[in-house]
């Protein structure tokens, strides 16, 4: 049984003051809220006594302009995780003068919640988490929502994998938990936004133009940007969000982190998929997945070079993990019915271009697609990177369900199905789809022989995998070319 003391620190707002960017309003709370029957909050135990932090210099002032200083004090709720930068975005409100709780979210480890998880060290991320509040006295609450996270995300992640497709699990996160299901759950509570330590830019209207939409812009540091997994929010997610991150260049959040002294100053980043702490990918999925032997075929050749342990294990464009001698060997195509993965060499040459993809379950963050779609830019994956694009819409509909044939300028070898494509007019972050399954007709070419392979039901009158040869100077020229068939040929089949 969890112990709950929820603190509620309510008090009437003070009129805020006359300025350029804000008109005057009154924004009042109820001192005396309703509780809500959750089951998710407990305030941590700490030693350690709150005391205030050591006053800063002016210099700080100039990084809170994503913090919305002119608009102090707002109540803001403040995603904290333990690692560096939530704890400086908590500290630049902080310091901006705004009424900040922060909550930890929890989503895999309650204490009745055993699972094979348990080397996650969550109670480290929660002891900085706590030490970093106890700094400035900002009240920590931790939130439950460990169902929430398994019936929205996890689980769609093992039917998308199961199904052959590579889903992105932070993408789905931030929509589904940290600005969906915990939106929900503090929507009484009063806060004026909830605010992470993303870097992104919200650029929200003035107070007397509220019916305009927020804006999401890239953030000042263009390698750490994080707009394209906040891509797939909607509208209404944004107005309610604040990114004090988004101004500020890594390399300053870290001198900032010393400035402040926080605890975690010296902390390393977390890397990885955002709930699997120190477990491997691989481990999740054999969980939830199971293993199914199954063959490794030589797109160009039909050879038979070796064996995997279930085709969810691979993505379209992996290296890692194939143990073939003679590479570097790319994934190229998967056979999810017979359960083969076709593997090439020659992945990158120029006669296998992916320009064309289709994109769907759009979500345009102004809540309307973009009037002109010819061009635009889009990002296929977190990273500096950009393509020059266009879109040619090809359904009827409101926007939200409708589907895209999407151009790019350059060639990617990269796109799998499942993954996001988030979409740009300059600095402006305009939404985002999901990639489809379905490709042009310039995918890469597994020959007749490899398909016909794939699809016997016999596997074992393959015989014996063959002996790797040195790489071809013209692959091709083992698999004649009438007799290449693309991915839509083995889907047909």
């Amino acid at each position: 049984m969890l112990r709950l003391a929820v603190r509620w620190n309510w008090r009437p707002m003070a009129s805020m003051p006359l300025t350029v960017f804000t008109c005057q309003h009154f924004h009042t709370l109820n001192p005396r809220p309703r509780c809500r029957s959750f089951k998710l909050f407990y305030r941590p135990s700490s030693s350690v006594v709150a005391h205030a932090s050591h006053p800063l210099s002016g210099d700080v002032d100039r990084y809170l302009r994503c913090s919305m200083p002119y608009k102090s004090p707002l109540r803001v709720a403040v995603l904290v995780s333990g690692g560096v930068d939530s704890s400086v975005a908590l500290r630049l409100l902080h310091a901006a003068g705004h009424s900040c709780t922060a909550f930890y979210l929890k989503i895999w480890f309650q204490e009745d919640f055993e699972n094979f998880w348990s080397e996650c060290p969550w109670e480290e991320d929660l002891k900085y988490a706590q030490a970093v509040c106890n700094q400035v006295a900002v009240p920590l609450e931790v939130v439950h929502l460990t169902d929430e996270y398994w019936n929205s995300v996890v689980s769609y992640l093992i039917e998308e994998y199961s199904s052959g497709r590579t889903p992105n699990p932070d993408v789905l996160c931030n929509t589904r938990i940290k600005f969906g299901a915990f939106l929900d759950a503090i929507g009484d509570m009063g806060f004026d936004y909830v605010a992470s330590g993303h870097y992104a830019n919200v650029i929200h209207s003035c107070d007397d133009q509220m019916d305009e939409p927020s804006v999401l812009e890239l953030s000042q540091d263009m390698v750490k940007d994080q707009t394209y997994f906040l891509s797939h929010l909607s509208q209404s997610q944004l107005k309610r969000l604040l990114f004090p991150l988004g101004c500020i260049p890594k390399e300053e959040v870290r001198r900032l982190a010393r400035k402040f002294d926080i605890p975690n100053k010296d902390r390393k980043d977390s890397q990885g998929i955002c709930f699997l702490g120190k477990i491997r990918f691989s481990e999740f999925v054999a969980r939830h997945i199971g293993e199914r032997e199954g063959i490794i075929l030589e797109a160009e050749t039909g050879d038979f070079l070796g064996k995997h342990r279930g085709f969810w294990f691979y993505t379209i464009g992996q290296r890692q993990g194939l143990r073939l001698p003679g590479g570097p060997w790319y994934v190229v195509e998967k056979d999810v019915k017979n359960n083969v993965v076709f593997v090439s060499r020659n992945y990158f040459s120029v006669d296998k271009r992916r320009r064309l993809f289709r994109v769907g379950s759009f979500k345009w963050l102004s809540g309307f697609p973009p009037g002109q779609t010819s061009k635009l830019q889009c990002k296929v994956r977190h990273g500096p990177g950009f393509y020059d694009c266009s879109l040619r819409m090809e359904a009827e509909g409101d926007g939200q369900d409708r589907t895209a044939v999407v151009h790019i300028t350059e060639d990617d070898q990269g796109l799998a199905a499942g993954q996001f494509a988030a979409f740009y007019e300059g600095r402006t972050c305009i939404g985002s789809g999901v990639i489809s399954e379905f490709w042009d007709d310039k995918s890469f070419p597994v020959c007749t022989k490899a398909l016909e392979i794939a699809r016997m039901e016999d596997k074992s009158k393959i015989g014996n995998p063959v002996k790797i040869k040195v790489k071809p100077d013209n692959p091709q020229e083992e698999c004649h070319s009438a007799e290449v068939a693309s991915k839509t040929s083995i889907i047909r089949e």
